[in-house]
């Protein structure tokens, strides 16, 4: 077997240098979502349909995150690369000049196309450019974008959209955009292997198959609760076209000749095993981000820049425990991190899941700090493992599925917690309802204490239709905290049911010249 492929530039400046396209790409995702309220008042648009803001871009990155290998074989890996920082670049500016809201979704839609590459070449040259026993410290550097900028987004998002214009959230990305592509230009290069396969065909029924699945299936993880899922028309036959897209791009893939994703990869099963957790961390990490601000906005009453603060610690902890995993990865073994990493990320959530209406902040605070070093415990050696048997030739297909899985787990969070929190509530209304009697003490003393208070400004019966209310006011907050103590319980719970995946990984044993061993 012939000797890995080594680039002319030192891996620590070509991190470096892949790196800020990565952040500013990562970072997009969550950082227009506290905007959206300013977007929609400032385009003339509803709150609803300020949200294909958001949909748009997920749809267009997840439609090309699992193109990124074909892409980089066939028209070479820098200069798609350097188009897509371009791409970004371009439409953040469209994006920030946007004269309607149509507009402003065709230019997130070419965002999300630009970036929907971007990110998993920046990760396949970061994997390629270090040698395996420095592959931990490779994804160490990399974690610093794709976990911490999620979580500053909102923070980052408010404090640009408060103290400037929304359109700023996209303007910011020019400088960094032009910079990245003067870094990628300088220090990126393609290996010889991907030089030697740019004459492959593009699988166009494969693409075709691909588009709708992911396009169907993010609209409707978007758009299901909004519909009331199933009772929508449009939701059954968006499910169905899914499925059905879904089953004939898997067929397809396995007999073409060229296909466009090498689903070959999966009979690794180190990567089949990283994808279940990458997956089940996306759904976590994402699902929680959404509900921590809901929970402080709207049951705490925090402003929306507040509720960003209150998560800028957990951001701080993932970007300051990483160096640290980073320096340790090759010298623990990665199962035992992931199990520290999944172990603290259930008791993060176990102990959101014990708020009440109050709590102060600090008790928010600590628990996405547990949070944070929970993520840097798992990210890192989770690629590391994930990727650890696969070849150099195999890493762009193989980098494209393991972000999308990421996303795609992030939807499915989000989701979650959009639907559980309005059912949840419904549901606990519904079994706390009938405590408003009369008879009941704890109801009487509340109902008492509000009505002495109001019928010293009305009348008695005026006054007792406010007590009542007051008190049903009251019951339907406790019927929301207990939608959103369920979700993160569900959340720990899912972080413990992945422990006995984590022991399935194998050790990789190979020929010293090719493959170092893996932990």
């Amino acid at each position: 077997m012939q000797p890995e492929w080594k680039p002319r530039h030192s891996p620590w400046l070509i991190a470096m240098g892949v790196m800020m396209a990565t952040f500013m790409e990562v970072l997009d995702t969550s950082i227009a979502n506290i905007a959206l309220p300013h977007i929609a008042g400032s385009l003339s648009a509803t709150p609803e349909e300020a949200t294909w803001v958001l949909t748009s871009y997920l749809v267009s990155n997840a439609i090309v995150l699992p193109t990124t290998g074909w892409l980089a074989n066939h028209f070479g890996r820098k200069r798609v690369f350097i188009s897509c920082i371009a791409m970004f670049t371009i439409a953040s500016a469209l994006c920030g000049l946007a004269w309607s809201l149509p507009t402003l979704i065709f230019a997130r839609i070419l965002q999300g196309i630009g970036g929907g590459a971007m990110v998993p070449i920046a990760q396949s040259i970061m994997l390629e450019s270090f040698p395996r026993q420095k592959r931990g410290a490779a994804m160490a550097i990399f974690a610093q974008g794709v976990v911490v900028a999620p979580i500053l987004g909102p923070t980052l998002g408010g404090w640009i959209t408060d103290s400037y214009s929304w359109r700023w959230i996209f303007y910011i990305n020019l400088p960094v955009g032009i910079m990245a592509i003067l870094a990628a230009q300088w220090l990126v290069e393609d290996p010889p292997y991907i030089q030697r396969n740019r004459s492959a065909t593009i699988d166009y029924v494969g693409f075709g198959l691909l588009a709708v699945w992911l396009g169907t299936l993010q609209i409707l993880l978007d758009k299901g609760q909004e519909a009331d899922w199933f009772g929508a028309v449009w939701v059954r036959w968006f499910t169905l076209a899914s499925v059905l897209s879904f089953a004939g791009f898997i067929w397809w893939q396995l007999k073409a000749e060229h296909p466009l994703v090498d689903l070959k990869v999966f009979k690794n099963r180190n990567f089949t095993i990283g994808l279940i957790l990458m997956t089940t961390l996306g759904a976590i990490l994402y699902g929680t981000t959404a509900q921590i601000p809901l929970f402080l906005q709207t049951l705490m009453g925090y402003p929306a820049l507040q509720s960003g603060y209150a998560m800028s610690p957990r951001g701080i902890a993932a970007f300051v425990t990483t160096f640290f995993v980073g320096r340790i990865v090759g010298k623990v073994r990665a199962k035992w991190m992931l199990c520290v990493g999944f172990v603290l990320l259930a008791a993060s959530s176990f102990m959101l899941s014990d708020l009440n209406l109050q709590v102060a902040q600090i008790n928010v605070i600590w628990p996405s700090i547990v949070n944070g070093i929970a993520i840097s415990f798992i990210f890192v050696p989770l690629t590391t493992a994930t990727m650890s048997q696969l070849h150099q030739q195999q890493l762009g297909n193989a980098t494209g599925l393991y972000n999308l899985m990421r996303n795609l787990g992030g939807s499915i969070g989000i989701a979650f917690v959009t639907t559980m929190l309005a059912r949840g509530a419904q549901t606990h209304q519904a079994l706390m309802v009938g405590q408003l009697a009369l008879d009941n003490p704890a109801f009487r003393q509340q109902f008492d204490a509000a009505h002495k208070l109001l019928v010293h400004h009305t009348d008695a019966v005026t006054a007792s239709r406010q007590a009542y209310n007051a008190v049903y006011s009251l019951l339907d907050q406790q019927a929301h905290l207990w939608a959103f103590v369920d979700n993160f319980f569900i959340f720990g719970a899912m972080a413990l049911v992945t422990l006995p995946l984590i022991f399935l990984f194998k050790r990789v044993t190979a020929p010293a010249k090719t493959l170092e061993t893996v932990h």
